[in-house]
């Protein structure tokens, strides 16, 4: 989730004061065999270990699926000792809902249990473009080591696939380039639940890494499911489904239209970025740290419409 600007931004701050780290909460079983470890509202930083996303995991009859595996090595690891506490089942699966270093970079921590690491088909390139920039950026941050790997997806997802984990379907969507380059979903229909990444952010604000117009489309066609409770990539650990979209949907449309506007009444881009969604300010957590880069990227988008 976070971009090149606040890595480097991440990195510099954290040499400014001694950080102790302290452990997660561990995850929480929010629908019968779906367990949720909640991310911290912050940016990563050596006390919390990148353990800023929200994670999950699913055991079904046969085996265990993680749904993105953790910020970094140590977030891996915890995740991976909370699935140890509570089955013995195989972990025959790792779900990498994009390409963004607070979902993927504790993979490493699973690569023991051989499991099939799944993304999109898109990720793969995502992470030769950006991974060891990443990798490099965390290591500044968390200490030397700290970091993990970017495991690259042996299981590519184009369209739909489904996984059975033994009497517990899951499907997993490809969407087009919407909050990110390569945003995988998840169905989870034991518990009728959408685990939809970073599709998804409540309470903690968006953060624009791929495409507006195409994220405001994909949110509409999710927020059309059937289904009663979603997991946020961001946010509490369960929330209702569609009504959690919205805020998310009022937050993206209005970023689109008040860009628009500025851009016809030939408002630079220097001086948007200080004018753009200013009513949204106070509704979400770390607003000032990401609007201006949201109002950048949408402002790069729409100005050749």
């Amino acid at each position: 989730m976070l971009s090149r600007r606040r890595l480097l931004a991440g990195a510099l701050c954290s040499t400014l004061s001694p950080t102790v780290a302290r452990s997660q909460p561990p995850p929480g079983e929010v629908a019968p065999g779906l367990f949720v470890r909640q991310g911290l509202h912050e940016d990563a930083n050596a006390a919390n270990r990148d353990a800023i996303a929200n994670l999950a995991f699913i055991i079904g009859g046969e085996a265990v699926a993680v749904i993105d595996p953790g910020g970094s090595r140590a977030d891996g690891e915890a995740l991976r000792q909370a699935i140890r506490a509570r089955t013995a089942l195989p972990i025959s699966y790792v779900v990498m809902t994009h390409g963004h270093p607070d979902h993927l970079f504790g993979a490493e921590a699973f690569v023991q249990d051989r499991p099939e690491f799944i993304g999109h088909a898109r990720l793969p390139e995502m992470l030769a473009a950006r991974g060891e920039f990443y990798r490099q950026g965390l290591e500044r941050i968390l200490g030397p080591g700290q970091a993990g790997t970017a495991v690259p997806p042996g299981r590519l997802i184009e369209d739909r696939a489904e996984i059975d984990l033994g009497g517990r379907q899951l499907t997993l969507t490809a969407h087009p380039m919407a909050h990110s380059a390569a945003d995988l979903s998840v169905i989870d229909h034991g518990a009728q639940v959408l685990l939809a990444g970073d599709l998804l952010f409540v309470d903690r604000v968006p953060s624009l890494d791929g495409s507006l117009k195409k994220w405001i489309a994909v949110l509409g066609d999710l927020m059309k499911l059937p289904l009663e409770h979603a997991v946020p990539g961001h946010g509490p650990p369960l929330v209702p489904w569609p009504a959690a979209g919205q805020p998310l949907m009022r937050y993206l449309t209005g970023l689109r239209d008040e860009t628009r506007r500025a851009i016809a009444k030939g408002v630079p881009l220097e001086k948007a970025v200080n004018i753009v969604g200013r009513g949204e300010r106070g509704k979400w957590r770390l607003f000032d740290d990401y609007q201006g880069h949201n109002v950048t990227e949408a402002y790069r988008e729409l100005e050749w419409e």
